[in-house]
């Protein structure tokens, strides 16, 4: 019997040293830092408690703020908090024991748990967001303390519901949610401290989602069809919900229907005061203009004679239309009738595609390089009406397509789909006016430009035009030249700096890359040693040009050989030691 209690006893002793020894850092899965509050030194994990611990911890930050909660671990400030008692907090009941409550908060029914006993952030939802909680609790997408009856989060200032500080410009002393006047639609609910704060010293005005348009439901609303071309591609383009696409009025029901049904649009209905097009679907711009704000609209689209106030007149214009005193004309009566879809933006290989301007000269960009290389850009600047489209027989030249002499398809390289007329920007001058299909193709949609027949021609070599905004400056600009008479080798000067470069040719201060001047150079293009090989992108130094990398490394010079002798091969990059 003795020994009987004994060996009872150890085994007691060891589980009661083993139950009260402290967890290591190392033991503890902290999880990762996607809640709202990780990284603000405290930590809110509700799984730790101590002086380290927020004194609001939340269900749903539960191994979301790692960074903090380790630190303030191995700093001692902070222990796992007891679970050797599993209670209701633990988030175990059955959903039938819970009392959701019922759906009479102003957020009820948005598909989004706002209830704080969940981890909600609206304590004035407790109780009032049934179905909203129940349903995310029954998809395990929340978790239930009933204990935890204030959320800690911003609360609303009477009916309104300021959000949290989840935006990426949140604490910055400027309120960007547009419901006060803000500019950025991502912080709508998401600014929540700079708006409260803006708001209680007077600076902004509130305006409710549901004063922005018309609180029709959905039956007495026409959604129209999806004939639309961008129609269920999850984003509503009718702009009577705020899309941007007045060719998608009545064309885009299923995405629109979507969104507007989950809340994320509002309805404005077309107006009657005396204009077609309803105040919602205009693009009026913002006040940029040096004379916005005189009381007088300066915006071309609604009559006005300033150019440079396309868009940049925006209150001016819209108290006008409002009033009645101006009508608006769209863009594309403003200088193009061709519809989007008839125009081929081309893809965004460009250098200075995806900057959030138009480069394309089709457009009025002004690199014609870009010329069908800057696609998002210029599609998105073309929808809002900041450019217009301008389309030529021959994109660029004065000389009219009927009057030009293509040749015939004598050329090696005729009938392969790629213009190779030096007359038109190709390198084989063997095909001049002998590669006629390619060219006219090309010429018809827009990809090429006609030089003329004036191109310097020395030694087989077609210096070009002097098309380039450095020729004539007596150095030879072609990135396609080396030598003491070279100035800057830019890659858009390539067959545009004719005279510098042929005079500095026959004087001898030049010679072709490519070529050398003894007519048998190699290129050495290396090994691929780099880390970047293999990538698409030619990062070695010595070439230049679209298919080149952004950044030049000389670390890269001559270990990128695959990528650079594709992209020199594709024309796509030129040797510049």
């Amino acid at each position: 019997m003795k020994a009987t209690r004994l060996m009872m006893g150890s085994a007691a002793l060891a589980l009661a040293l083993a139950l009260g020894a402290p967890a290591l850092a190392q033991d503890i899965d902290f999880g990762d830092n996607s809640s709202t509050w990780a990284d603000d030194n405290q930590c809110d994990d509700p799984r730790f408690e101590g002086p380290g611990a927020a004194l609001i911890r939340s269900p749903v930050d539960e191994m979301r703020d790692a960074a903090d909660c380790q630190a303030a671990f191995e700093a001692g400030e902070i222990t796992l908090a007891a679970t050797d008692a599993p209670t209701a907090d633990a988030g175990s009941e059955d959903a039938a024991e819970i009392d959701f409550g019922d759906d009479s908060g102003v957020w009820a029914n948005d598909n989004e748990c706002d209830d704080p006993r969940f981890g909600g952030t609206l304590d004035s939802h407790l109780l009032a967001d049934a179905t909203d909680c129940r349903t995310a609790y029954e998809a395990g997408d929340v978790t239930f303390s009933p204990s935890n009856e204030v959320s800690g989060a911003v609360q609303p200032e009477g009916d309104i519901d300021f959000g949290d500080d989840s935006g990426a410009w949140a604490n910055d002393n400027e309120c960007d949610d547009p419901r006060f006047g803000g500019m950025l639609d991502s912080h709508e609910l998401a600014d929540a401290t700079d708006c409260r704060t803006a708001y209680e010293a007077g600076e902004v005005t509130y305006t409710a989602p549901g004063d922005a348009g018309t609180t029709a439901t959905p039956g007495e609303i026409d959604f129209g069809d999806d004939t639309g071309t961008w129609a269920n591609d999850g984003e509503c383009d009718d702009p009577r919900f705020g899309g941007s696409l007045t060719s998608h009025e009545l064309a885009d029901a299923t995405d629109c229907r979507t969104a507007y049904e989950a809340g994320e649009v509002t309805y404005e209905a077309p107006n009657d005061a005396g204009n077609d097009v309803s105040t919602g679907e205009i693009d009026f711009g913002d006040d940029s203009g040096t004379w916005a704000n005189d009381g007088e609209c300066d915006d071309p689209r609604f009559g006005g004679n300033l150019d440079s106030h396309l868009m940049a007149d925006a209150t001016d214009c819209r108290e006008a239309y409002e009033a009645g005193t101006v009508t608006y004309e769209a863009p594309d009566n403003a200088g193009s009738d061709v519809s989007i879809d008839d125009i081929d933006f081309g893809d965004n290989s460009g250098n200075w595609a995806n900057d959030g301007e138009c480069d394309d000269p089709r457009f009025g960009g002004s690199l014609d390089s870009h010329l069908m290389a800057d696609a998002t850009d210029c599609r998105e600047a073309y929808e809002a009406g900041t450019v217009t489209y301008e389309t030529t027989d021959n994109a660029g030249s004065d000389v009219s397509i009927g009057d030009i002499d293509f040749g015939d398809d004598s050329g090696n390289w005729a009938n392969d789909g790629e213009c190779d007329d030096p007359r038109f920007g190709g390198g084989l001058d063997s095909h001049r006016l002998a590669d006629a299909t390619d060219c006219r193709e090309a010429l018809e949609a827009g990809i090429v430009t006609y030089t003329g027949d004036s191109a310097v021609v020395i030694d087989g070599i077609d210096f070009g035009d002097d098309s380039g905004n450095y020729s004539n400056d007596a150095e030879c600009d072609d990135p396609r030249f080396t030598g003491p008479g070279v100035g800057v080798a830019l890659d858009d000067h390539l067959m545009a700096d004719a005279t510098d470069c042929s005079s500095a040719y026959t004087e001898g201060t030049v010679t072709l890359a490519e070529n050398g001047s003894n007519g048998d150079f190699r290129i050495n293009f290396g090994d691929d040693s780099s880390v970047s090989a293999y990538d698409g992108v030619c990062d070695d130094p010595r070439f230049q040009g679209r298919g080149g990398a952004l950044e030049l490394l000389e670390s890269n010079m001559l270990a990128d050989a695959s990528d650079c002798r594709a992209a020199h091969d594709a024309g796509t990059v030129t040797y510049n030691p």
